[in-house]
């Protein structure tokens, strides 16, 4: 086989997935596209002008966020990630046997461990 051949059964092998990129790609440069020349445009002072929900904003919009926030935001992204490791232990679990047992318990252990914590040290409270 030459360096071509084995180019197009490489191509040939992932031209569906390439294919299915295309058309997403397409598709959303496509929508954008015609939005842009469909959509209405009247420029008036009064849609142009500033909101919040509907009303008059009344503060700067770049204000500061408690740093509360952001580690409430941090624990759950944390979180979230190691939830989401479970998925594929699940799938596989017949084949770890005893020992991938083990060590998803001592995953969740420290799992539990740093909710404990981030429990007593106040980070969940929202107030």
């Amino acid at each position: 086989m030459t360096g071509f051949d084995l180019l197009l059964e490489y191509l040939t092998r992932y031209f569906p997935i390439l294919l299915f990129i295309f058309i997403a790609l397409a598709f959303g440069v496509v929508t954008l596209v015609i939005s842009y020349f469909v959509q209405p445009k009247y420029p008036e002072p009064e849609k142009l002008s500033t909101y919040e929900c509907g009303s008059e904003p009344f503060s700067d919009a770049r204000m500061p966020f408690p740093v509360r926030y952001y580690i409430f935001a941090m624990l759950f992204v944390i979180f979230d990630i190691e939830v989401i490791f479970l998925y594929p232990w699940a799938v596989v679990f017949e084949k770890l046997g005893i020992i991938g047992l083990v060590e998803m318990m001592v995953f969740i252990a420290l799992f539990l461990v740093a909710y404990v914590y981030a429990w007593r040290k106040g980070a969940l409270e929202w107030d």
